[in-house]
């Protein structure tokens, strides 16, 4: 009898504290220059979530894309991020991106286009991994934004 209070006991506390649902993925937004030299081009960005589950878990960016004027110019990688139980959450994105990348030949014309423009088209493309206990989703990733740039 013993044993059978101390397995419901588990059983119904595991029960109670269980996924209900995937965290949704929200948008990308805040998409900026940080920082622009000779050398590189910083970008960050912050990426929505909501998690309803009532157990946290932990979220990672695995080679998340970065296109200028549709030129791939940067990856983005990170650590695992503690996704907090129950509420909207965001996670910073920052890419490198190598100033050489953007300004070759073969990138003239939309170069061109942003000068006059003012403007660069830059979008996220690639997955952000979730994963709590023994389960893991993958969410797909394809954000545009059109970025004012200063001269």
């Amino acid at each position: 009898m013993k044993k059978l209070i101390i397995l419901s006991t588990i059983l119904i506390s595991m029960l109670s504290c269980g996924i209900n649902k995937k965290p949704e993925f929200l948008k990308v937004e805040n998409i900026n220059v940080v920082d622009s030299n000779s050398e590189f081009i910083i970008l960050s960005a912050d990426a929505f979530f909501n998690n309803p589950n009532t157990v946290s878990g932990y979220l990672k960016t695995d080679s998340l894309k970065v296109l200028v004027n549709n030129l791939e110019v940067a990856n983005i990688s990170s650590k695992k991020f503690k996704v907090p139980a129950k509420q909207e959450f965001s996670i910073p994105l920052q890419a490198n991106i190598p100033t050489k990348r953007i300004l070759n030949l073969n990138n003239l014309s939309s170069l061109l286009d942003s000068y006059l423009n003012k403007t660069v088209k830059v979008q996220y493309l690639g997955t952000i991994s979730y994963q709590v206990y023994g389960f893991s989703h993958t969410y797909s990733v394809n954000e545009i934004q059109d970025v004012k740039i200063k001269l």
